[in-house]
C-alpha cells in the first residue's frame, strides 16, 4: 500500500487551526487522545494471546526484543528501560533494536529506511526461538522493522508487529498482529501523537502483564524493585510493610537481613523465617511469592 493511502497518513475535515483558539485546539487534542484506549480494547484478546507466548520464551530463559525507528523506536527504548528499573529485569532480558541509535536526527531519520540494518540488528543479537521480537511501527512498512522482523522470523523467534493499520507488511510478517487503529492524526502522518499513544499503552501491557505473570509483583506491588537510590529504597520499605503488615523498624530490619531484597523480606515475615529460608522458597517457586507462601 502507498504511504499516501495510509490511514495514518490521512487527514480528516477540520477548520484551519490558526483560526482555532488556543482552548479549542486543546479541546481537540483531549478529545482526539480520549479515542485511543478504545482502539486499544478492540484488540484486547490478541494482545492477551500475544503476551502469554511472550511470557513462555521469558519464563524459558529467552528475551525480549523491541525493534522500532523514529517515534515508534523512542517509545520502546523507554519501555525496555523502564524494565529493569521497575522489575529488576536482569540487563538484557529486555532491550530494544531502535534504527540510528547514537546518530544525529537526520541519520536517524535515514536509518529508518535502512531494512539490512534491521536484519542484521537482529542477527548479531543472535535472536533464536528462546525469544520474542515485537516489531512497532504505525505504518507497518518502515523498513529497518519489516526486516528485522523478518530476520527474527528466519531465526523462528516469536514475531509480535504492533501496528496502527490493518494488513500491513509487518503484521503479516508477524504470528500476533496487534493493530490499534486509531484514524487520522491531529496533524496529518504525526503518528507521534495517537498512534504513538497507542504504541505506549500496548507496550506498557505487554511489558506489566507479562512481569506480573512472572512473579515480579505481589498484588498490585512491585516486589522486585532494588533499592539502588534513596526513593526506591524508601519505596521496598513501604511494600514490605504494606505486604506485611510490619512497622517501619521491622521492614527496615528485615530489608536489612534479605540484603534489600522485598521479596525475600516479605517471605521471611510472613513465613516467619530466617532470610536465608525465605530465598531458599522463592527459588524452588521460581521467584513467585505467593507459591513460596503455599497459597
Amino acid at each position: 500500500m502507498a504511504l499516501d493511502e495510509l490511514t495514518t497518513e490521512a487527514r480528516t475535515e477540520r477548520p484551519d487551526y490558526d483560526q482555532s483558539t488556543t482552548a479549542e485546539l486543546v479541546e481537540l487534542m483531549n478529545r482526539e487522545d480520549a479515542s485511543v484506549p478504545g482502539a486499544v480494547a478492540e484488540i484486547a484478546a490478541e494482545l492477551a494471546r500475544a503476551v502469554d507466548a511472550v511470557v513462555e520464551r521469558l519464563r524459558d530463559g529467552g528475551r525480549l526484543v523491541y525493534v522500532g525507528a523514529g517515534s515508534s523506536g523512542a517509545i520502546a527504548a523507554l519501555d525496555a528501560d523502564e524494565c529493569e528499573a521497575t522489575f529488576s529485569t536482569e540487563p538484557g532480558q529486555v532491550v530494544a533494536l531502535v534504527a540510528g541509535a547514537g546518530l544525529a536526527s537526520e541519520q536517524r531519520e535515514a536509518a529508518e529506511d535502512d531494512g539490512g540494518a534491521g536484519r542484521r540488528a537482529v542477527e548479531e543479537l543472535g535472536a533464536s526461538a528462546r525469544d520474542a521480537v515485537v516489531g512497532v511501527s504505525a505504518s507497518g512498512r518502515t523498513p529497518y522493522v519489516v526486516e528485522a522482523l523478518r530476520a527474527a522470523a528466519a531465526a523462528r523467534a516469536l514475531t509480535v508487529a504492533v501496528v496502527a493499520v490493518h494488513g500491513s507488511e509487518l503484521g503479516q510478517l508477524a504470528e500476533h498482529e496487534l493493530a490499534a487503529v486509531v484514524g487520522p492524526e491531529v496533524v496529518a502522518g504525526s503518528t507521534r501523537l495517537k498512534a504513538g499513544t497507542a504504541q505506549k499503552l500496548v507496550l506498557n501491557t505487554i511489558s506489566t502483564v507479562a512481569m506480573i505473570r512472572l512473579g515480579k509483583t505481589y498484588g498490585d506491588l512491585m516486589v522486585d524493585v532494588r533499592g539502588s537510590n534513596e526513593k526506591l529504597a524508601a519505596r521496598a520499605q513501604r511494600i514490605v510493610e504494606s505486604a506485611t503488615g510490619v512497622s517501619e523498624d521491622e521492614a527496615r530490619a528485615a530489608l536489612a537481613e534479605a540484603d534489600g531484597s522485598a521479596k525475600v523480606a516479605i517471605v521471611a515475615l510472613l513465613t516467619g523465617t530466617e532470610a536465608k529460608i525465605a530465598r531458599e522458597r522463592l527459588d524452588r517457586s521460581g521467584g513467585v511469592i505467593r507459591s513460596a507462601l503455599g497459597r
